[in-house]
């Protein structure tokens, strides 16, 4: 099945490793990235729409039809955030983003890229942890063909890549290798979890939540 994909957060880390893997991969034949600033990528397949409001995209509902893959990779930090703020910019986003794709594109797959530690019990005690949550279970309950959460934790970024965090770019060269000694399961690459997206959308998964080992397995 060759692969029409929209990517968020292409002007991040993560989503400028994801669509990397997208634009490498002979199975993905278009991706379109919807950002709130230009990304600075140029590729044949790509196309790019600069659109201010991620949580209202009903405005642009005619030019993400068509597509049967999202990969969701925008999101915020939750420091110095209050929980009804980062609630805001976390599930009100991403739910307002997701439900008008599934509107349109019934059958499309779509991967969300939460984090190590997130409560589906939406009862903890960390904020984040209850938001991202909240998140990843009502974005089941929406009418897409499939919906997977990633949980992705330390992630050796791509060698290359311009939006490496510091903490990644600087440090990553010895605690990945300290990780993948003591804690495997906590530790990635980038590469896979782009690689993972694109498998998961072609072949399906028996999980909708995916942690690391799950993450590894299946980008194989």
């Amino acid at each position: 099945m060759k692969i029409k994909a929209i990517v968020t957060g292409a002007t991040g880390m993560v989503g400028e490793g994801v669509v990397h893997e997208c634009l490498q991969h002979s199975q993905v034949e278009q991706v379109l990235i919807i950002n709130r600033r230009p990304s600075g990528i140029s590729h044949p397949k790509l196309k790019e729409i600069i659109h201010a409001d991620l949580e209202d995209i009903s405005g642009i509902a005619d030019e993400v039809t068509g597509y049967n893959a999202c990969y969701f990779c925008a999101g915020v930090t939750s420091v110095g955030k209050s929980e009804a703020d980062y609630t805001k910019l976390t599930y009100n986003l991403t739910l307002g983003f997701a439900k008008t794709l599934a509107d349109v594109n019934p059958d499309m797959t779509f991967c969300y890229v939460s984090g190590g530690g997130t409560d589906g019990t939406e009862k903890g005690k960390l904020m984040w942890a209850r938001v991202k949550g909240k998140t990843e279970n009502d974005l089941v309950k929406l009418p897409f063909k499939a919906t997977y959460n990633f949980r992705p934790g330390f992630m050796k970024p791509t060698p290359g890549l311009k939006n490496t965090l510091p903490l990644y770019k600087y440090v990553g060269w010895l605690l990945v290798p300290v990780f993948k000694l003591f804690v495997p399961n906590i530790v990635s690459t980038l590469a896979q979890v782009g690689q993972a997206m694109i498998n998961v959308t072609q072949h399906g998964y028996h999980k909708t939540v995916l942690e690391v080992k799950d993450i590894k397995r299946i980008a194989r």
